[in-house]
């Protein structure tokens, strides 16, 4: 079953945060992610108005979205969001068919 990592972002330094957003594709695609939303116009319908840069991702399940965080790969690139953005990361199961 498919999971849904969603991000939302607090980009500090964009120039820093710029090299990871062009880093991290491939180390998404090794283990069968993919975007859905990243960073596109937002709307808030309900509560205090999210100012923050959302990102969805799509992965083919819950424990490949854990196996690409925990990855070596990922764990680099990581390296160069710290300091450029704060985030807060979540990982949900989609609904079976």
């Amino acid at each position: 079953m498919a999971a849904y990592m969603i991000a939302r972002v607090k980009v500090t330094d964009p120039t820093r945060y710029k090299k990871y957003v062009e880093s991290t594709l491939p180390t998404i695609e090794k283990f069968g992610g993919r975007f859905l939303a990243r960073g596109g116009r937002t709307v808030t319908f309900e509560g205090p108005e999210e100012t923050r840069r959302i990102v969805i991702l799509e992965f083919p399940s819950l424990e490949r979205a854990q196996q690409w965080y925990a990855s070596e790969d990922y764990q680099t690139v990581k390296k160069l969001r710290v300091g450029a953005a704060e985030g807060k990361f979540i990982v949900v199961d989609g609904v079976s068919s």
